[in-house]
């Protein structure tokens, strides 16, 4: 039986976020969202404002990815457990809850580092914006509008 939108989105804060206390899981959910709905760019033409389609839009998320850096990965949405807060928070999410120091983030990333990159993904679509635990969050650059 194929997971709900919700089931689905809960795994993936949970996969994503899960050890980033509940503002880093809410952070992500929104950059998430956001990619739902932002009315530009490779997001806007590819996922259509579905976010079945952004979850599983090839190459974004490694909890969607089988194989990670040629590994198997076993850290997947599919062996996930969701608990009630991934659930809260993905309903709080769908229902349009935001965050203004995430405001239009459409990327994050955990860069095993202190320091955030300027640019990520690295093509320069998106200019970080703030760090929030152990995730840097972009919002994009103009360049991305036409990506």
């Amino acid at each position: 039986m194929p997971f709900s939108t919700r089931e689905l989105f809960a795994r993936v804060i949970q996969c994503e976020a899960g050890g980033e206390g509940d503002v880093g899981m809410k952070a992500v959910a929104v950059t998430i969202m956001n990619r739902v709905h932002v009315p530009y760019g490779e997001y806007f033409r590819v996922c259509q404002g579905d976010l079945r389609k952004v979850i599983f839009q090839p190459g974004q998320f490694d909890c969607v990815r089988d194989v990670v850096g040629g590994q198997v990965n076993y850290q997947t949405i599919y062996n996930m457990n969701p608990q009630e807060i991934h659930y809260e928070i993905a309903d709080w999410a769908l229902g349009g809850g935001g965050m203004g120091a995430i405001a239009n983030s459409l990327w994050y990333m955990n860069p095993f580092n202190p320091q955030c990159p300027t640019y990520f993904p690295y093509n320069g679509n998106g200019v970080i914006q703030t760090r929030i635990n152990n995730h840097c969050f972009f919002i994009p650059t103009q360049q991305y509008a036409y990506s």
